[in-house]
């Protein structure tokens, strides 16, 4: 089922035109938005759905600095850097907390990992820490002595999916956007070879520059214009509790189970280690590219073939932009969580902390995470098309990067000065020969 989010009132009225039509009203959209009608740009922001309604609201709430890929952490700090004075400035409580996040682990090539990885952090000033094995056994009891420690960043944090995308869209909307629900961009028309407009399924809008935030749906959205995106699918389970008696303030990672306080007093609770990739026709398609990413995180990841093969065959991949898309025949991803890994995670929950045997399970969903072959967003120009940029492909790491991938996009779209280099981000990475695999597993 989806999780609830707050509602946004949509602008009453299609605009004839606007500087920049973003396509998508997840996080990073809504964020792209804001930092756009601050800067004085017109823009309007089209969504299919519901503004945060798949990933952006689906996911664990970490906003999180540590075991980022190294080609991350400058945008994740800038994004911290505005998660703590979001509240002032858009007057909307998001959920944002620094409570820190720790991770724990009984493998010692995880500690490894976790202790080569302190040198990136002191590089970039990070607070980050190792956890010894004493205070990892104060932390979860359960099997004390099979802990070998873990990782800490206090200065890392936890906000409100249900919360956080909305907030942007209405404080973008306050400074002059105007923001579309239930309205699918249905692709773009171009003229001279740039891009001219963007037609939704209420009208087109003229326009010199669309970006394209639309998570899971981007590669499918540049694949009728014959623009290659090398993303697939990952579904991630998720489940939230009753109030609970406090064990952390923040977020905590192990093999078994992850968790996040929420500001309901309850936990928002995930299987630390499974997530699901269904087997589709891109898998076959992008096997080959995929290949070095399956093989660092394979035993992370349960291969399943079933009906979304079929769906996903059956899907059209190709349309004309004055018929019906795809996007408005499906206007929210909303998969079945996996119960039996969520089931895991809550006895693995319990066994750690006898405090949670009578907490109950309010509710349980599942979202689909957007995945590029070396982990990392493309956050660029696209440059077979002038004036068409794109935002996506987050690969889990979304929702935290998400307020600062929103104004980097910004930025390259209006063509300001950005705030870290864009260099690891290029869309052009995919086809000029880089080496597309994966920097960590952390």
């Amino acid at each position: 089922m989806s999780p609830h989010v707050d509602n946004v009132v949509p602008s009453p009225a299609l605009p004839k035109s606007a500087d920049v039509v973003i396509v998508g009203g997840g996080i990073i959209g809504c964020a792209a938005a804001w930092f756009l009608a601050k800067a004085g740009i017109s823009v309007a922001l089209c969504e299919k759905g519901r503004i945060g309604a798949e990933q952006s609201s689906r996911n664990w709430g970490f906003c999180r600095q540590q075991g980022r890929d190294s080609r991350e952490v400058p945008l994740i700090k800038e994004s911290l850097a505005i998660w703590r004075r979001m509240e002032a400035e858009m007057g909307a409580d998001v959920g944002f907390r620094a409570t820190g996040i720790a991770y724990l682990t009984k493998k010692p090539e995880e500690m490894a990992k976790y202790e080569a990885w302190l040198s990136l952090a002191k590089e970039h000033g990070l607070d980050t820490r190792l956890i010894t094995r004493d205070e990892a056994k104060n932390m979860v009891s359960a099997h004390g002595d099979s802990w070998l420690g873990g990782l800490l960043t206090p200065s890392d944090g936890r906000a409100e999916p249900a919360k956080a995308a909305p907030a942007l869209a209405t404080a973008a909307m306050a400074k002059g956007a105007t923001v579309h629900t239930g309205c699918a961009v249905r692709g773009f028309e171009t003229q001279a070879g740039r891009i001219s407009a963007a037609v939704t399924e209420a009208g087109s809008i003229r326009t010199n520059a669309v970006l394209l935030a639309g998570g899971a749906w981007s590669r499918l959205f540049l694949g009728n214009a014959d623009i290659g995106f090398p993303q697939l699918k990952v579904l991630n389970s998720v489940l939230r509790t009753g109030p609970a008696p406090m064990i952390t303030d923040g977020g905590l990672w192990t093999p078994e189970f992850a968790l996040r306080r929420r500001d309901d007093g309850g936990y928002t609770v995930a299987n630390g280690s499974m997530s699901i990739a269904d087997i589709v026709p891109d898998s076959f398609r992008l096997f080959r590219t995929f290949l070095p990413a399956l093989r660092m995180e394979g035993e992370s990841i349960r291969l399943r073939f079933g009906r979304q093969f079929w769906n996903e065959l059956m899907m059209p991949g190709r349309w004309s932009l004055d018929r019906q898309s795809p996007f408005e025949r499906l206007r929210v991803l909303d998969p079945a969580p996996a119960k039996g890994f969520l089931d895991q995670a809550m006895a693995a929950l319990r066994e750690a902390y006898p405090e949670f045997s009578n907490v109950n399970v309010v509710e349980s969903w599942a979202g689909y995470i957007d995945a590029t072959p070396d982990a990392v967003p493309a956050i660029s120009p696209i440059d077979s098309t002038p004036g068409l940029f794109i935002a996506s492909g987050f690969s889990g790491h979304g929702f935290g990067i998400g307020p600062g991938a929103g104004k980097l996009a910004a930025e390259i779209v209006s063509g300001a000065p950005t705030c870290v280099d864009p260099t690891p981000f290029r869309f052009s990475r995919f086809t000029d020969g880089s080496r597309l695999h994966p920097e960590t597993g952390v």
